[in-house]
């Protein structure tokens, strides 16, 4: 059994499909998608749909800032900076698709999106990783059940995320990316966090100590391991999989990464995708 996880779609169903035809996971896989689904891209729904069936197979899906400017919207529609927060965020065609599915379809899909979970965790192998779509806020101070390696993994995550917000889970990003989580000790041991929602393009101006620069030798999008320095015994605290489908054709391309042996597949947005 292998551990995979994704984010940041956008709207990009074609590509979305193309990684999976091609990377093929097994049933007895486990799959992670850190959330948004949608916005930007021209098939938001079908992402949607797509990833909820992953889910029927066993799958989780996170809720990402772009589900909740979605969900704010349909919750409070009176209120028009709920659809203009939504709008210049991209919501314009996720609007449009939604508007297309009969009354019950569409509350069907916003009724499960409500429920998704805003954090999840992977133990693989001897390393516990932390997953949301955007990242948290480092613990000041860190929890010592956090870095107990011989406590419960649930009581180790518990711990970390008892002080953080939902805002935090799903919207930082500077407080994030700037600084280390304290999760990893100098002995090299302790929790990941993986996140996406920052594109990787925009973190070489943000990030202490990436160990590349966000964008490939293809001009796109690519994962960043981020923080590796003496106090984590060498070792990337955080790891940013979003890898740049919010920009579409040219710009990015999307991440399908396993986490048991780092392996990076990536599938580029084409034009029209």
């Amino acid at each position: 059994m292998a551990t995979y996880v994704f984010s940041d779609v956008h709207g990009h169903a074609g590509a979305l499909k193309k990684i999976f035809e091609r990377v093929s996971p097994s049933d007895d896989d486990r799959i992670v998608m850190l959330g948004d689904m949608i916005d930007r891209g021209p098939d938001p729904v079908g992402v949607m749909r797509f990833c909820r069936e992953l889910t029927e197979h066993g799958a989780t899906v996170l809720r990402g800032n772009h589900e909740d400017l979605m969900l704010s919207f349909f919750n409070n529609p009176q209120n028009p900076d709920n659809y203009v927060n939504w709008a210049i965020n991209g919501g314009a065609m996720t609007a449009k698709g939604l508007d297309a599915l009969k009354a019950d379809e569409m509350k069907d899909l916003l009724d499960w999106v409500a429920g998704l979970p805003l954090s999840d965790f992977e133990r693989v192998g001897d390393r516990l990783y932390l997953l949301t779509h955007a990242g948290i806020m480092p613990p000041k101070p860190v929890p010592a059940v956090a870095l107990d390696e011989q406590a419960k993994d649930d009581d180790r995550i518990a711990a970390v995320l008892a002080d953080q917000s939902s805002d935090d889970l799903i919207w930082v990003r500077e407080d994030f990316w700037g600084q280390p989580t304290g999760l990893v000790s100098p002995d090299g041991k302790g929790i990941i966090v993986v996140a996406g929602h920052t594109p990787t393009p925009f973190l070489d101006n943000m990030a202490d100590r990436p160990d590349r620069s966000g964008v490939g030798e293809d001009g796109l999008g690519q994962m960043v391991r981020v923080g590796a320095c003496k106090q984590t015994g060498g070792i990337a605290d955080r790891w940013d999989i979003d890898a740049g489908c919010a920009g579409g054709h040219g710009f990015g391309k999307l991440l399908l990464l396993r986490l048991d042996d780092g392996r990076e597949f990536y599938e580029p947005v084409r034009e029209g995708e």
